[in-house]
């Protein structure tokens, strides 16, 4: 097992790094084989829970509401190595579960599935958003859950992360504005972790996904993603303010994951996912 340790987080799907874990770019006729799976995990069980609304220790007053998101958006996460996205090294410690609620609604805007008002239904509305993005890996479709599942304030559609790794997976699979029929990318929810609550209406929300890709030939590996979640008074959105400090990816069920605090994906009775 890889220790954890201090590193560079792992960011965007670059180019180089689609070819090594994403996109294998076969030279020639052969075309471009590719696979890849991303685990996210949340856990409101493991989580880091900080800024409950309490002034911190020796200042005077409550903190505004941006201040306490901005420090739990900011708080250091556990830094692995790149290889434990790719390193299937089985948890000998049974992994805690997060048990994430059914779906009030099972297509809301965008396609993307409704979750209620609790902490664990804004880490299940998260991995929704994750998932209705990565399995159609298109441009387009990534601008309409953005369009109406980021609130003002958020990160633009540009800079949202998940718009950045779709353009660097079709731009390293050589394809269009959407991948093509002969793609196939499937995105399952595999960890979850709560890294902060600021009232019943905000959480900093983690997801680990276990997302395959495949053209030809499959590859796998783990990522992890983290936002900032809003309770509109209907539904969670992901929240304005600065994207948080990247989580660990790892393999899921693996020993990295468990020593990252990941907690294993418990759909409650009832519930597909």
């Amino acid at each position: 097992m890889r220790s954890v340790r201090e590193s560079e987080p792992v960011g965007p799907w670059g180019r180089h790094r689609l070819q090594l874990l994403l996109v294998a770019v076969v030279v020639g006729a052969l075309g471009v084989v590719t696979g890849v799976v991303i685990l996210i995990a949340q856990s409101a069980q493991s989580a880091l829970i900080v800024g409950d609304g309490a002034p911190p220790g020796g200042g005077f007053g409550a903190p505004s509401p941006a201040s306490v998101r901005d420090r739990i958006a900011a708080e250091p996460m556990a830094s692995l190595d790149p290889a434990a996205a790719t390193m299937p090294d089985p948890a000998l410690t049974p992994v805690p579960p997060l048990v994430v609620p059914a779906p009030i609604e099972g297509r809301g805007p965008a396609g993307v599935e409704v979750y209620g008002h609790s902490p664990a239904g804004a880490v299940a509305q998260l991995a929704a958003i994750d998932t209705a993005v990565l399995e159609a890996m298109s441009l387009v479709q990534a601008r309409e859950v953005h369009a109406d599942w980021v609130l003002p304030g958020g990160p633009g559609f540009e800079e949202w992360d998940l718009t950045q790794n779709v353009a660097a997976f079709l731009r390293g699979a050589r394809q269009g504005a959407a991948k093509d029929l002969s793609t196939m990318v499937r995105a399952t929810p595999s960890g979850g972790l709560i890294k902060g609550l600021d009232g019943p209406d905000w959480v900093l929300a983690c997801v680990l996904l276990d997302v395959e890709a495949t053209i030809q030939t499959s590859y796998r590996m783990g990522w992890a993603h983290c936002h900032r979640m809003q309770w509109t008074g209907q539904r969670w959105l992901i929240g304005a303010g600065a994207q948080p400090t990247k989580a660990p990816s790892t393999w899921p069920g693996s020993k990295a994951a468990l020593v990252a605090g990941w907690l294993a994906w418990t759909p409650a009775e009832g519930s597909e996912r």
